[in-house]
């Protein structure tokens, strides 16, 4: 396997989009990682295209990914959509690193985009509801009449957090407070939706979504794109003398065995350090996905950054904070940078490669991380995540 760089990266800023389209997003991300790259179109051999919700959303089914990139000069390459509910972008990511490492391609496009926001708001909650296994809904009737008006997902978020409060006794400030930070993140962050600190007061005084987690714990409804070049190490030569590397790159499903043994997280996670050959305790800087804000407690615990049971008392020591010891979710989160679903996991890896490059406004991590990761997870099948990227990039 050959080394792989990403040469670029590009992010719209995500947020509520009613008046810009898929195609013109997808663009807005494009353009800023060709000149971020400082390649051309033409050297582009082949695009990996994350997307989810189009065929609900706008009615796109198919060819999501040709039609996003009609227009913008890539015509006639070879162009792969990749559906995979949350991490989508993630394992369109993946799928690219693939294919440079195993040496099919020298440069590549990894790009996710996604519209959620529509006049009729139930089709993004309908669409999220695809993400589980439908046929196991209908027959444990387990659809409620809400189910069009908020994502059942933060039912599932609200189990596993009062099943953390209740094991570990994790309070539920503690949980807000990882909104308190991710805010404070994401009001340094331009491409975030929310740029707004919230208070620890506001956080709990929000409605009731489902108990115990409030409005602000949720990550909202977004649009936009994030993409990112990724090329071999010697096509990197040509281009940089700051090359960032992909030290690992894992995606896998989840199984029954999850419910009562290691998570689909701590799997990938594992495998991804064994190929990248480092420790958790290396890690310098942490995306992951918060789509509510518990998610994030358990993430630590996943990823080994501390152990289980802990995740409360490492946010509650300043751990986590950009100025601490290992930085999570510097760009605000999905809470406060937003959740375009098929753009997320690829927005994760933009942040992690401005970190490491030192380019990261006014979040940048004091003393310039080496070593980042990225967790991704998507859908909801046996009691846990149906799909979870992990990837290790290195400076």
């Amino acid at each position: 396997m050959r080394k792989v760089v990403v040469q670029g990266v590009g992010m719209t800023r995500f947020g509520k989009h009613l008046n810009r389209s898929l195609k013109d997003l997808t663009n807005e991300a494009l353009q800023g990682a060709m000149l971020d790259a400082g390649v051309n179109l033409s050297g582009i051999e082949a695009a990996y295209i994350g997307n989810a919700m189009a065929g609900i959303i706008s009615g796109q089914e198919c060819i999501r990914g040709q039609v996003m990139l009609s227009g913008s000069g890539l015509e006639g390459i070879p162009m792969f959509n990749v559906e995979n509910a949350c991490a989508s972008g993630s394992s369109a990511f993946h799928m690219a690193w693939m294919a440079v490492a195993s040496g099919m391609y020298d440069m590549v496009l990894a790009i996710g985009a996604e519209k959620m926001n529509h006049p009729d708001r139930s089709r993004a909650f309908r669409a999220l509801q695809g993400a589980v296994d439908v046929e196991d809904m209908e027959r444990n009737s387990e659809k409620s009449e809400n189910r069009d008006n908020q994502s059942l997902f933060m039912d599932y978020y609200a189990a596993e957090a009062r099943e953390h409060m209740s094991r570990f006794g994790t309070s539920i400030e503690t949980i807000a407070k990882i909104v308190v930070k991710n805010s404070r993140n994401g009001s340094l962050n331009s491409r975030a939706q929310y740029q707004i600190p919230q208070t620890l007061d506001a956080v709990l005084n929000s409605r009731t979504i489902s108990d115990p987690l409030r409005l602000l714990m949720c990550s909202p409804v977004s649009d936009g794109a994030a993409a990112a070049i990724i090329c071999s190490e010697k096509a990197a030569k040509k281009l940089t003398n700051q090359p960032i590397f992909v030290a690992g790159s894992v995606v896998l499903s989840g199984n029954a065995s999850d419910y009562k043994g290691a998570s689909s997280t701590e799997r990938a996670a594992a495998k991804a350090y064994e190929i990248a050959g480092v420790q958790p305790s290396d890690i310098q800087i942490a995306e992951v996905h918060d789509a509510a804000a518990p998610g994030e407690i358990w993430a630590y615990e996943h990823l080994g950054i501390c152990s289980p049971g802990e995740g409360g008392r490492l946010l509650e020591s300043g751990a986590t904070e950009i100025g601490g010891r290992i930085p999570v979710n510097p760009s605000g989160g999905l809470i406060s940078k937003g959740h375009p679903v098929g753009a997320t996991g690829l927005a994760q890896i933009a942040e992690v490669v401005w970190q490491l490059r030192g380019q990261a406004e006014s979040r940048q991590i004091p003393t310039r991380p080496r070593l980042g990761i990225t967790q991704n997870a998507g859908g909801l099948l046996h009691g846990g995540n149906a799909a979870v990227a992990i990837n290790i990039l290195s400076s």
